[in-house]
């Protein structure tokens, strides 16, 4: 990924945190990765002012207290918060989830494929997308 800010992965699950982190391994992506296991977490991590804004956020949708969609409906209508790339990473694919999730201004939607090399592909396609793109200096 583009520069030293972390990847922020918000997920519950942490056999899929341990494909992630190991993933990223991997692919040798230089990223911390910072993790919140659901949208409270997440949002409490983004508003302190100790931690780094991170590059990219990386959001299941099927999480404990609050939700994916609850999670964007919140971070979207944040100022500081709302121009963090989010790429949905989940294993719902219903069409409502994915329809919300546009709707709130995710950058990508991809479901957790189950066999690992597919799940490499995967991240190693939002690697490559989020180091090619460029994002506001704010942002």
């Amino acid at each position: 990924m583009r520069g030293s800010n972390p990847i922020l992965l918000v997920e519950d699950d942490q056999v899929d945190v341990m494909t992630v982190q190991r993933a990223l391994k991997d692919l040798k992506v230089t990223n911390s990765l910072d993790i919140a296991g659901d949208g409270e977490q997440a949002l409490a991590h983004l508003r302190d002012p100790k931690n780094k804004k991170p590059c990219v956020i990386l959001l299941d949708i099927s999480m404990p207290r609050m939700n994916g969609i609850e999670f964007l409906r919140i971070a979207k209508q944040d100022k500081k918060l709302r121009q963090i790339p989010v790429v949905v990473l989940t294993s719902s694919k219903e069409e409502q989830d994915k329809v919300d999730s546009f709707d709130l201004g995710v950058a990508g939607y991809i479901v957790k494929p189950v066999a690992y090399q597919d799940f490499i592909e995967g991240m190693k396609t939002i690697d490559m997308y989020w180091t090619l793109s460029e994002l506001p200096l704010n942002g």
